[in-house]
């Protein structure tokens, strides 16, 4: 009599062609001064790394160095830049850059003030965080438009790298709107990861698979 079959558990793996995406959080910005503006770049605040995001940066680039990543992409804000640099001094990797993933636009409330209006309550940003909506903030970037240059920035990586490990360092926002896009969840569902967390996700033609939400092992003690 022939021995049953055995149907052993394995490790996931993404779809042939699929892109696995890392999507990593900057480190830690500069404080927000009131009385001082951050520098713009393209209508964004632009401000360096802290201290403590710098140390940040290191602990994320020795972690992600063990992995075989493919591909690395910054924005066109220095943060991500300076956040990827440990990384790229590990790896050799030349970073590419990808305006769709900045950080969203908000418009009167850049160069910092925005900090100041959540740490305030102002009514408005009360409104906003009620809401779920960057666009009640005056000036701010449309939903329709802030969503569609992520799913575009998005597809073009993949598009570009299949069947590889790709690392993306971006933004809070950026970042809680491509998840929201792959599992079509609440717009800020996933708004407050860490700075340097990971998230995952495989991408293929057909949807966007959440893998991994604020991995922040190398953080830790």
């Amino acid at each position: 009599m022939p021995s049953p079959r055995r149907f052993s558990q394995v490790p996931y793996q993404g779809p042939p062609g699929s892109t696995e995406l890392l999507l990593v959080r900057h480190g830690a910005s500069a404080d927000a001064i009131e009385g001082e503006d951050f520098e713009l770049l393209d209508g964004h605040g632009n401000p360096p790394l802290s201290d403590i995001g710098r140390e940040q940066s290191e602990l994320v680039g020795a972690r992600l160095a063990l992995e075989k990543i493919d591909a690395l992409y910054v924005t066109t804000l220095r943060r991500t830049a300076e956040t990827a640099a440990p990384l790229v001094r590990l790896t050799g990797l030349q970073p590419i850059v990808e305006p769709g993933l900045r950080e969203v636009r908000l418009g009167d409330w850049e160069g910092g003030l925005f900090r100041q209006k959540v740490a305030d309550g102002d009514p408005v940003a009360v409104r906003m965080l009620t809401e779920e909506r960057w666009d009640v903030v005056p000036g701010a970037e449309s939903p329709t438009e802030f969503s569609t240059r992520i799913r575009d920035a998005i597809n073009r990586i993949a598009a570009d790298h299949p069947d590889a490990r790709v690392v993306a360092f971006s933004h809070g926002a950026a970042i809680a709107e491509a998840l929201c896009q792959a599992t079509g969840s609440r717009p800020f569902a996933f708004l407050m990861s860490d700075n340097t967390a990971i998230a995952r996700l495989v991408l293929t033609p057909e949807r966007w698979i959440l893998r991994g939400f604020n991995d922040i092992a190398h953080l830790q003690p």
